[in-house]
């Protein structure tokens, strides 16, 4: 029960007073101690209601002057928010654009490495093929080879040829020699 009465009580203060500053209240008691002041019949009672209209406007003063501060806080503090938030988007932009180049870096290095591994099967393909070099000495030696071979077979040819020729001089000689045999 003591709690509930508490709580009712915090309750009906903050529906009255809304941020709990209690300007209401002194609002109140500034406006009922004009209404004494204006009412008081001694001097001394108009000088100590005076001086509690002071003290009651001072404390008013000073609680809109915490307001002020606070609401100026506030203003900064949403100010800096506003720039945090803008400083946040733009790096979010900036993140963006370094993820773009980075894909663009990816393609780029993914051409390269297909470059290269079609240069790779290309240059296997070429050294199962003798250089160029070493196919032009080849080439000649061959030359010589076939140029060598040439001179002999016109060589075994000329021979044979020769050979041919004393063969037939032979036959005829034998054959002159067995007619003057068969003459005689």
């Amino acid at each position: 029960s003591g709690a509930i009465s508490q709580y009712e009580v915090i309750r009906k203060r903050l529906l009255i007073d809304g941020d709990g500053a209690g300007d209401d209240r002194r609002i109140n008691l500034l406006v009922k101690s004009f209404i004494k002041w204006c009412n008081s019949g001694s001097q001394e009672e108009g000088y100590s209601q005076y001086q509690r209209m002071l003290s009651t406007l001072s404390q008013c003063e000073f609680s809109m002057g915490k307001t002020l501060l606070v609401y100026d806080m506030n203003l900064r503090e949403m100010e800096n928010y506003e720039k945090i938030y803008k400083e946040i988007e733009c790096s979010i932009a900036g993140a963006h654009e370094k993820i773009a180049e980075c894909k663009k870096q990816i393609l780029q290095a993914k051409r390269i490495r297909k470059n290269r591994q079609e240069y790779d099967a290309l240059a296997k393909v070429i050294q199962h093929h003798p250089d160029r070099h070493e196919t032009l000495k080849e080439l000649e030696a061959l030359g010589k080879e076939l140029e060598h071979l040439s001179h002999i077979k016109e060589s075994v040819e000329d021979k044979l040829e020769l050979r041919r020729k004393q063969f037939h001089v032979l036959l005829s000689t034998i054959h002159e020699l067995q007619q003057t045999l068969e003459s005689k």
